[in-house]
């Protein structure tokens, strides 16, 4: 057998391996010679995020987790390049690795799913909504403190079986990445979009991050051809508000970029963990910009929350 040509890094969720494929499917039509067959070796590794599935992640300390020991095997040369959702990825990289490129994004908002309820709002009184998000969870309260929210762990389709079960461990609804249920062909569970005015979505949600080694010209130069300019763009400004405030999973904090016309426009606010205060901003300016739109939105809002906006009650 032939020597693949990149080794390709991955979570073994199936969505995981669904962003893995896509990544595959854009390298081999950038480039004839990775469309043979084994060119492109797709290398599963389990993270730290994988193994801890009876708690919340915050717990053990939120984003990382997911992309640890994935990076490790880039940084020792094990894997060639790594494609990672890139909502789950700190906003500082280990030293000597890079994000070379983002694929086009997909729908960036959340879903509703819900076996008897039209949306968030119908739910009757006291509903259980399961979710993990502490974002998720702190909007849905600030539009429904009535809710009842329960952890929901796994990977999607585990998430959905518990919809509408009745006893212990049913759920009536959940919220999901609208991206994540297209890639896996289960857009048909959707009951609802929800409006980014009730649910902004988390920073980069939607984005595939493509990371390599910092000094690995060669692997840049195969990946360069896929950027996305206006993913970039976005995902740039969104990654800066959350760096500005210091986000982790731990801190609820949404945003959302779009550039039309020629412009940016940026949506952000954080949130208290039970949905009782909320701060929010826009900002307006050049795409080239996005880093200080995103950089200037994020002050704003850690001045408006103040220091204690994110302690627990």
């Amino acid at each position: 057998m032939a020597t693949p040509r990149l080794r390709l890094g991955t979570r073994g969720s199936p969505l995981a391996l669904a962003q893995a494929w896509e990544m595959r499917r854009w390298l081999a039509v950038a480039h004839e010679s990775l469309a043979t067959a084994g060119a492109v070796e797709i290398v599963v590794i389990r993270t730290s995020g994988d193994r801890i599935t009876d708690r919340p992640l915050a717990e053990e300390g939120g984003k990382g987790l997911f992309t640890k020991e994935i990076e490790e095997a880039l940084a020792d040369g094990r894997i060639d390049l790594a494609v990672h959702s890139y909502k789950d990825m700190t906003t500082d990289l280990p030293d000597g690795l890079a994000i070379a490129c983002h694929l086009p994004r997909e729908d960036p908002r959340d879903a509703f799913v819900a076996p008897a309820a039209a949306s968030l709002r119908d739910l009757p009184q006291g509903a259980v909504l399961g979710t993990s998000s502490l974002r998720r969870k702190a909007q849905a309260l600030f539009l429904r403190p009535d809710l009842k929210i329960v952890p929901l762990r796994g990977n999607v389709g585990t998430r959905l079986d518990r919809l509408g079960k009745g006893g212990a461990g049913g759920i009536d609804a959940t919220l999901l990445a609208v991206a994540g249920l297209r890639r896996l062909s289960l857009a048909d569970r959707i009951t609802a979009i929800m409006p980014e005015a009730d649910m902004l979505p988390a920073p980069a949600q939607g984005v595939i991050a493509v990371e390599i080694r910092a000094g690995d010209d060669g692997t840049r130069e195969l990946v360069a051809p896929l950027n996305d300019i206006v993913t970039d763009c976005c995902a740039t400004a969104e990654r800066a508000l959350l760096a500005t405030l210091d986000g982790s999973c731990r801190t609820p904090i949404a945003a959302l970029a779009k550039v039309a016309n020629g412009k940016l426009h940026l949506d952000a606010l954080i949130i208290r963990p039970d949905g009782s205060e909320c701060h929010r901003t826009q900002r307006d300016g050049a795409p080239a910009d996005a880093d200080a739109i995103g950089r200037d939105a994020g002050a704003e809002l850690k001045k408006r929350g103040g220091a204690d906006f994110f302690a627990e009650r």
